[in-house]
């Protein structure tokens, strides 16, 4: 081939690729646009802020109004909590903790506890690290005192363990609080550092934080319930292990990009499958994994008084989804994990 001939043919691919790459952007664009309009056509909702990462590139579209009437549509400065999707980020330090051996799956969850706690068990049976993260430990939903730390601990004490631990899965708040109390004491450092050391300073996360400032807090959404009532913001008074963090769309595009690197160790303990419900679902570090086939999903939802989202991985194709919603009543969940379904069909259409 002749150099003129060469620098035809570099031009061509050049040109070639960047074609391609603006067909795909704007494939996922219409994707996003043509799903959120459609959610908000459902007239409980009032805004929606969408992310998604697909082959390293990312795309963020916001959508309605933040306050019914306003006008105020989010955009990328805009907070949201993030409610139980906090627990994902739990599980990244819990893999961290196991890697370093400052914890171990099959430990006994009391000896990290100050006290012998001899309920918590059940017939000879004790409760390991790894059924905290997968909600098989036996623990109530909600903790059954929650008003600070102490009375957390003196709760435990409360709880009466009815099905064999490792066997039964149920969803459970007071699990990871446990785990976030017992990664405090191994690492001896507060849950909110560690969350900060080991996830949002290397990942450059600098909008995600459990404690806002005063500037912070004027620009964190308050939602509504399907009434269109305005709903209060979570108060946090316990570690933060369930919930608590506050992050915005770009910040969770390199969260994405975290939990899509498959050259990180942290990230591959966490993803390791702990516990099978059914025949293609499982649960790992506070993930929730989903595999058929070709489909490999790692998912969570985050639901609070006055917002919902969810937040979904697609290792195989290098997608990960972020939606966001100032909304929050019985369904809304269920609605926007169809959303997240469709809008991954149309961007792989």
């Amino acid at each position: 081939m002749t150099i003129k001939y060469l620098m035809i043919f570099l031009i061509f691919a050049l040109f070639g690729c960047k074609s391609n790459s603006l067909i795909n952007k704007q494939n996922v664009e219409n994707a996003i646009t043509k799903n959120a309009l459609q959610l908000l056509e459902d007239k409980r909702f009032h805004s929606v802020s969408v992310a998604v990462l697909k082959d390293g590139e990312s795309t963020i579209k916001h959508f309605g109004e933040l306050s019914i009437g306003k006008g105020n549509k989010p955009n990328d400065s805009t907070l949201y909590e993030l409610a139980s999707v906090t627990k994902t980020f739990t599980g990244y330090v819990a893999a961290k903790a196991v890697l370093d051996q400052k914890i171990n799956l099959d430990d006994d969850i009391r000896i990290y506890l100050n006290e012998p706690y001899p309920n918590l068990e059940f017939k000879g049976e004790n409760i390991k690290i790894r059924h905290l993260f997968t909600h098989t430990s036996g623990f109530p939903n909600f903790p059954i005192k929650s008003e600070n730390k102490e009375a957390f601990l003196e709760g435990l004490k409360l709880i009466k363990i009815e099905t064999k631990p490792g066997e039964i899965y149920s969803y459970s708040n007071t699990a990871p609080e446990l785990t976030a109390y017992i990664l405090e004491k191994v690492y001896q450092k507060s849950f909110e550092e560690l969350v900060t050391e080991l996830v949002l300073k290397p990942n450059k996360m600098n909008q995600t934080k459990f404690t806002l400032n005063d500037h912070e807090k004027t620009v964190l959404v308050r939602g509504y319930n399907d009434k269109n009532e305005l709903m209060p913001n979570f108060t946090r008074t316990l570690w933060g292990g369930i919930s608590g963090l506050h992050s915005t769309t770009p910040d969770l595009v390199k969260y994405m990009k975290l939990q899509l690197d498959k050259l990180n160790l942290i990230v591959n303990e966490s993803h390791k499958k702990l516990y099978k419900e059914g025949s293609d679902f499982w649960e790992g570090y506070h993930w929730y994994i989903l595999e058929n086939g070709n489909t490999l999903i790692y998912r969570h939802h985050g639901g609070i008084y006055g917002m919902q989202n969810w937040f979904v991985i697609y290792p195989k194709q290098n997608i990960g989804i972020s939606i966001l919603t100032n909304t929050s009543f019985n369904e809304t969940g269920e609605i926007l994990e169809k959303v997240v379904d469709q809008l991954y069909d149309d961007i792989n259409k």
